[in-house]
């Protein structure tokens, strides 16, 4: 993180603005807005400039002038908009002696402080920034936000807050408070603030709080619920809309190897946050732990999200879980994932069917028991069929030696995919005879999908995403 985002309060704050162009226009403006006390010095100042402070009375002291270094004296903030480079240089070096923070336009090694692109529905503001590497990017994804965002949400804020302290009230509990919270928020309240209909917004959440008193949750806790949601392949940007507002919404999350850092990073901050992974030959948290620990976390109140990586039903053993789940009588909910072969298979440029290479696809698990891999060998091999290995990687000399043993033909084209969806994603290409090989050579570690049929010879042909290659 290249700078730490905060909020600043300058309200009735000195703040120094050097510079009278339209840039310096567009900072005074957001100054303003912010309810600063301004003192503005130029040699020659916009008459956009004047117009502005004629609108707002005594927020702005202007000095048709060249800057002095007493200019700084007082100030929490110094944002300094001209054209000379030598002018821009001293005033940053002045006012970083002074321990003031300062911005100075354009300039981003110059500057201490660095303004956002502001979406603004007040009190609620979202901030972006690219640190001054892209502001083209910054204002396309400003645009975006702004059009998701609805024109009322700043309403809906100050409604939550004028009913903090009832809700405190009649929810002890900060567990409790969030569930209520958050079933306002995504409830029939919300549209009416968005409509204008504030007095009915009022009247649906005091019949929302008075219903809730008499209820047993507030007497015996929130009751518990599991998530069961697939976090794909790898690529944050394949969950679903879905699998994010849960993500958001948990309390603890039990996750496994497979869920890439990037998606991680997608729940709440303050969940709370345990790992739960197995790999080949090391299970330190066994399945049944699992199980268990999802029922008690549930019982306890809590919002359990199980995420796993690619999808929970596809060798995910999500089925388990919920088994267990629906036997305790614990609520649940589940969300599907892209899973492994199909997100994998994509970014690599394989397509899993296709009229001219395979008719059918199936997926496999290719991790080994007992030393060995223990398939139907012969049912395996078909020419018009892509075969799809989650697990492989330990394994992967025995499915190819096999599927050559029992009449695949040796040459048959095979991929390895590394880490895939990634920006770590390595997609290594051979055959059957070679395969094994390039991947022992290559060092490459789990996650791997190995894809084997005609179809990856369009390999070369379709690749798109960034990756490395064999």
């Amino acid at each position: 993180m290249d700078y730490l985002p905060l909020f600043h309060n300058i309200r009735n704050r000195s703040c120094l603005v050097v510079g009278g162009g339209q840039i310096a226009l567009r900072k005074l403006r957001t100054l303003l807005e912010a309810g600063a006390s301004i003192t503005l010095v130029a040699a020659k100042i916009d008459p956009d400039i004047i117009k502005l402070i004629s609108e707002y009375s005594n927020a702005v002291n202007m000095y048709t002038r060249k800057f002095k270094k007493s200019d700084l004296d007082q100030r929490v903030l110094v944002v300094v908009a001209t054209d000379d480079g030598a002018l821009n240089k001293t005033i940053s070096e002045l006012a970083q002696e002074q321990n003031i923070d300062v911005n100075v336009v354009d300039q981003p090694e110059l500057c201490t402080v660095i303004f956002p692109s502001i979406v603004d529905r007040s009190p609620v503001q979202v901030a972006i920034s690219s640190g001054g590497a892209s502001p083209v990017l910054v204002r396309l994804l400003r645009a975006q936000i702004e059009a998701l965002l609805p024109a009322g949400l700043g309403k809906l804020a100050e409604l939550a807050n004028d009913y903090r302290d009832k809700v405190k009230e009649v929810f002890k509990n900060i567990g409790e408070r969030r569930s209520f919270w958050e079933s306002v928020f995504q409830g029939d309240i919300p549209e009416r603030v968005y409509t204008g209909n504030i007095t009915e917004a009022k009247e649906l959440l005091e019949s929302r709080l008075a219903d809730v008193k008499d209820e047993s949750l507030t007497k015996q806790g929130v009751a518990g619920e599991v998530y069961l949601v697939g976090g794909g392949p790898g690529d944050p940007d394949l969950l679903t809309f879905r699998a994010l507002r849960l993500m958001q919404q948990a309390d603890v999350v039990l996750y496994d190897r497979l869920v890439s850092p990037q998606v991680l990073d997608m729940v709440r901050r303050d969940a709370e946050r345990i790992y739960v992974g197995k790999k080949a030959g090391s299970h330190p948290v066994t399945q049944a732990n699992i199980n268990d620990k999802l029922v008690e976390l549930a019982r306890e109140g809590k919002r359990v999200l199980r995420l796993k990586g690619g999808d929970p039903f596809i060798f995910g053993r999500g089925g388990e879980e919920i088994e267990q789940l629906a036997e305790q009588g614990i609520r649940f909910q589940i969300v599907p994932g892209i899973t492994a072969a199909s997100g994998c298979a994509s970014y690599a440029g394989i397509p899993l069917t296709h009229r001219d290479y395979a008719q059918s696809v199936r997926f496999i698990t290719g991790h080994k028991k007992a030393g060995q891999v223990d398939l139907d060998w012969p049912g395996l091999v078909n020419d018009r069929e892509t075969l799809v290995f989650y697990m492989s990687l330990t394994g992967l000399e025995d499915i190819c030696a096999n599927l050559a043993r029992h009449g695949l033909p040796a040459d048959t084209p095979a991929a390895l995919v590394a880490k895939g969806t990634t920006a770590e994603q390595t997609v290594l290409v051979g055959d059957l005879t070679n395969l094994p090989s390039i991947v022992r050579e290559s060092g490459v570690r789990a996650p791997t999908l190995l894809i084997i049929g005609q179809v990856v010879s369009l390999h070369n042909k379709l690749t798109w995403f960034n990756k490395t290659e064999a």
